[in-house]
């Protein structure tokens, strides 16, 4: 008898050929929302995320198709979306994961699904974007903060300026001091007697007859109208002592003369042998100011204010005062320091007014006065080195040790003035008139100089006064 056509109601999971029966749903147990699993395979996990969930079992076989077999009826196509085919359906019962043959969509490296199975051809639309460039370096993107390199180049740049700042700051009056250092005029002008205590400087300021801006007074050659002891001791107050220039004195191999003589006669070392033997100091420095450059000195801090409280027309000095106190330009300053006829006391008057004039010239200098003004400090530096001769051995250091001192002296701890004088008026011989000193007290006024015995303030002066 032949088999039996399949009908259309006929279960496709029954093929008469084979005898067999294919489990279908009514085999299968169901677990949660009722998909059903095979009883053959123990059920698979529940995923709860979202990937897709493996396979719980298999496919059923549907058996080897052998040669003479009659294929399976094809089935009904009105039931083929409810009831899919064996071939391509592995049926209800093991569709749990994605379908048999189908792979996850691929990765691109940019992280987004390309939708392609593995070592397909890359579609244009798969390539990655090429990347955006974005803002330079250092440089925070457009509307938003800055980046993390910024605050590190902006404290670099600011570490930088400051170290710059640093070195210029230090550089600057290093260079100073080696350049002025270099400009110094020297003169062999030690006696390099044995040292006393304390440090002693010996300062002159010279005028060469004849020269511009120096009033002809009837002299020649070069004369030193100011002799100036500067003396610090080891302990005590330092002392500023001016020595008249017409003091009597003994001059070394010329025998007795006017202070002053001694230097015409041997210049700085001679005058410097016969302070020493005058005063009993040995000098350590000698610092020598052309009375011509005071001129340009006090130009170059842009004048000074000076005082005397007298009205004076003095022709040779050619100063020119009204009793007061006024600023004043090179040109008359060096006038103020130079008149001496018209002052009733004479060179000791002379000597005051030079001190005033140095003193008032230092304030014009102090480094805070000049710290901002680099340019000045060229011009005060060109014109005073150019007006100042030292020893041999004195630095640009030592001329700033050298003014300390000197703006210790005129303040209210130091002292000021001249040794005891005997007369302003002492004529021995055919010298003519001189200044004599005490011969009593010079002795012991200069020791006590020395060992900074004496308290501050002013000592000396004219006799009577």
């Amino acid at each position: 008898m032949p088999p039996a056509r399949p009908s259309d109601d006929q279960p496709p999971a029954f093929r008469p050929e084979t005898g067999r029966r294919r489990p279908d749903a009514s085999d299968a147990r169901t677990v949660g929302d009722g998909a059903p699993v095979s009883p053959s395979r123990p059920q698979a996990p529940r995923r709860t995320t979202g990937a897709p969930a493996r396979p719980a079992a298999r496919p059923v076989p549907t058996g080897d198709r052998r040669p003479g077999t009659v294929p399976p009826p094809a089935p009904n196509p009105r039931a083929r979306s409810a009831q899919p085919d064996a071939r391509t359906d592995p049926g209800p019962a093991t569709r749990v994961g994605p379908p048999a043959g189908l792979q996850p969509p691929a990765r691109s490296t940019t992280g987004r699904a390309t939708g392609r199975a593995p070592g397909a051809p890359v579609r244009p639309q798969d390539r990655p974007a090429p990347a955006r460039p974005g803002p330079p370096a250092g440089r925070p993107p457009a509307g938003g903060a800055p980046t993390v390199r910024d605050p590190r180049r902006r404290r670099r740049l600011a570490r930088t300026v400051v170290v710059l700042l640093l070195v210029a700051l230090l550089a600057w009056p290093v260079g100073l001091l080696v350049w002025a250092n270099g400009k110094i005029q020297r003169t062999d002008a030690l006696s390099g007697a044995s040292g006393t205590a304390g440090t002693t400087y010996l300062l002159a300021g010279s005028d060469a007859r004849g020269d511009g801006g120096v009033a002809e007074d009837g002299t020649t050659g070069q004369r030193t109208d100011t002799i100036l002891v500067l003396h610090v001791p080891a302990s005590g107050p330092t002392a500023l002592i001016s020595l008249p220039r017409d003091t009597y004195v003994e001059v070394p191999g010329n025998g007795p003369a006017k202070l002053n003589a001694a230097y015409a006669w041997g210049g700085a070392p001679l005058l410097v042998q016969t302070v020493e033997g005058l005063t009993g100091l040995t000098v350590d420095h000698y610092a020598e100011i052309g009375m011509g450059g005071v001129e340009q000195i006090v130009d170059a801090v842009d004048g000074v204010n000076l005082c005397y409280d007298a009205d004076v027309n003095d022709p040779d000095s050619g100063m020119v005062w009204t009793a007061g106190c006024h600023d004043v330009d090179g040109t008359q300053a060096l006038a103020f320091a130079r008149m001496r006829k018209s002052d009733p006391q004479g060179d000791v008057g002379r000597a005051l007014r030079q001190r005033q004039l140095i003193g008032a010239v230092m304030g014009k200098v102090s480094p805070g006065a000049l710290a901002v003004r680099p340019g000045q400090q060229v011009s005060l530096v060109d014109a005073g080195t150019a007006a100042l001769t030292t020893d041999e051995d004195a630095s640009i250091v030592d001329l700033g040790r050298l003014a300390l001192a000197f703006k210790a002296a005129n303040g209210t701890d130091g002292i000021t003035g001249t040794p005891p004088i005997s007369s302003m008026d002492y004529r021995p011989g055919d010298i003519g008139s001189t200044v004599l000193l005490d011969p009593d007290l010079t002795p012991a006024f200069f020791a006590d100089i020395r060992d900074g015995a004496l308290p501050a303030g002013e000592v000396g002066g004219i006799p009577g006064s």
